[in-house]
């Protein structure tokens, strides 16, 4: 989340880049912001995007309703208080099963995911880091997506449909952590933003982080969304 700022202020090696770079680690797996996390270990590409067959019919991008919308950002909202107050467990149970099954694939595995998932709070609270506040900031962005598919009899000729059956909400975040020192404290202020996925018939959301999340990443994971689709911004800094 803050490796570009390291990077322009901290040597490879200095003590206070080690820390912050275990920061990184720790925060992401906490909060599950992992897309850090995976650019600190190296993964392996990512799968090629998946073709949709021809034979099936895309719908054309639909938007979600405003109380859809209103949803998503509640749930984020939610996210956001539970993990201020330490509550970190809830943002690991609320992570996207299809992107954490992605990420434990490129960890090594379900079991090597949880293993470094294990005792996160105690290792941040040895390492003087905690989070002040996370809180959803800016205008929404929604798409219908899907990959089911149903066939359907269209002037007596059968032919494939997608079955447009969740919601997936950009919701831009705020954030702003505290890195405890001897001399006095460093505050990380950044702006980011989760995805939230949910099924239309549930409105259950769960999230994908937005930290080093690409366009590809999502595509990958749900090809219907626009191959020109923006992702908001992701920036960060000290507060001097």
């Amino acid at each position: 989340m803050i490796h570009a700022w390291l990077d322009e202020r901290g040597a490879r090696g200095h003590p206070l880049r080690v820390k912050l770079m275990r920061f990184v680690f720790l925060l992401t797996c906490l909060c599950g912001l992992v897309g850090t996390c995976l650019a600190q270990v190296k993964p392996p590409p990512l799968a090629p995007l998946p073709k949709v067959p021809k034979e099936v019919d895309v719908p054309a991008p639909v938007a979600a309703p405003p109380d859809v919308i209103a949803s998503a950002v509640a749930a984020v909202a939610s996210l956001g208080d539970e993990v201020v107050l330490g509550r970190y467990q809830v943002a690991i149970e609320r992570m996207n099963p299809l992107w954490k099954e992605r990420t434990a694939n490129r960890m090594g595995g379900m079991q090597e995911l949880e293993k470094q998932l294990a005792g996160v709070a105690r290792m941040m609270l040895q390492e003087g880091i905690s989070m002040i506040s996370f809180k959803p900031q800016g205008q929404s962005m929604s798409f219908e997506i899907g990959t089911a598919t149903r066939v359907e009899n269209v002037n007596g000729v059968e032919q494939q449909k997608l079955v447009a059956d969740q919601w997936l909400v950009l919701v831009p975040t705020a954030t702003r952590f505290r890195i405890q020192q001897k001399d006095k404290p460093r505050i990380i202020e950044g702006t980011g933003f989760q995805v939230a996925v949910s099924d239309k018939d549930k409105l259950n959301w769960t999230f994908i982080d937005g930290s080093n999340l690409t366009v590809n990443d999502l595509r990958s994971l749900y090809f219907t969304l626009p191959r020109d689709l923006q992702l908001p911004p992701v920036e960060k800094h000290e507060v001097r």
